[in-house]
């Protein structure tokens, strides 16, 4: 019997059924050949190094349909529901994020080995021009939807500051690396919608979906979408206990394959906060179009959680005032929306 899957953020279509050889596996439908062609080479390239992702059975002639392993129905968003609620984390739920985040990691740095990065959609790194389009996707999906009187030459201002700093970070990151020796030249997968309905959990342990979005770029990315995630209500002491794990496992993964996935803990967390308020404008895009243009209430739903995080992060880091100061005054007309 076939089931179809519900998606709130998604245009494919996911249905469970059963194949051939008698197993439970989800059909996919997509709607873009490239984009489905990105997925089944990332899958099955993270499946052979033994990284925690479905495996891709079978692929259409066409390539507009496949089927992967049926990972059960338990997402990590709904696994950590009570602490979502209530802000207050069980060991059990801190004990999933950690292992989600643990997991990222290898993903990040062993998945990209030997990675064929032309094979990413729609983009194959994160760079100047992809950084632009989530900002002006907050401009024009978010912002003006809003009908907020705004000044576009003071937001472009601010604009460019974090494009000069995003890249400026990736490419410091860069230099470093290729100065420690041969070994370390490498590029990371940043997975770009990493965040808890893209966890699934299954024996207790975190298994990833959703990731063909991907492309090569630096790992805080993924870090500040996980752990900012709007509906996700993780209080800033467990992430900066999270985002310490995390560290750790980079830490590991450098000692056991001689790489340097971490190069200064300090300077990582410095570039972190500006990959939270990039992602945070980039989500509220997101919300914009996908609730004022597409009206799915979800996401409407969601937007005051999202400006309640850029608050928090502007109050938490007043430099980020000083760098944006556009950017934070527009924060505090959002308030309206709350």
């Amino acid at each position: 019997m076939e089931q179809k899957i519900l998606q709130q953020g998604s245009n494919r279509v996911y249905t469970r059924e059963t194949d051939s050889e008698g197993r439970s596996v989800i059909r996919v439908e997509g709607t873009n050949r490239d984009e489905n062609r990105a997925f089944i080479y990332m899958a099955r390239h993270f499946h052979a190094l033994g990284l925690p992702v479905p495996q891709v059975y079978s692929v259409a002639e066409d390539g507009m349909s496949y089927t992967q392993e049926d990972l059960g129905d338990t997402l990590l968003f709904d696994a950590i529901r009570h602490g979502r609620e209530t802000g207050s984390f069980s060991g059990e739920e801190r004990t999933l994020l950690e292992r989600a985040l643990r997991a990222l990691a290898h993903v990040q740095v062993e998945g990209a080995q030997d990675f064929d990065w032309t094979v990413c959609f729609p983009v194959p790194e994160f760079d100047e021009r992809s950084i632009r389009w989530d900002l002006n996707y907050f401009k024009y999906c978010f912002l003006k939807a809003t009908r907020i009187e705004f000044s576009e030459p003071d937001l472009e201002d601010d604009f460019d500051r974090m494009v000069s700093n995003l890249t400026a970070e990736r490419s410091d990151r860069e230099t470093v690396l290729q100065q420690s020796g041969p070994t370390a030249e490498r590029s990371f997968f940043l997975y770009r919608d990493f965040q808890s309905r893209n966890v699934m959990i299954r024996d207790g342990q975190p298994y990833f979906i959703d990731f063909q979005g991907g492309r090569k770029g630096p790992t805080q990315y993924d870090v500040a979408s996980f752990l900012w995630q709007a509906k996700a209500n993780i209080p800033s002491a467990l992430r900066d206990e999270l985002i310490d794990a995390y560290l750790d496992e980079l830490e590991k993964i450098e000692i056991s394959t001689h790489h340097s996935p971490l190069t200064n803990r300090d300077s990582w967390k410095e570039s972190l906060k500006h990959f939270v308020l990039f992602r945070t404008l980039q989500v509220l895009g997101a919300y914009g179009f996908r609730g004022y243009f597409e009206r799915k209430q979800h996401f409407l739903e969601s937007v005051p959680n999202a400006i309640r995080n850029l608050r928090e992060l502007f109050a938490a880091t007043p430099d980020l005032q000083t760098q944006y100061p556009y950017i934070y005054a527009i924060s505090n007309d959002l308030l309206v929306l709350l």
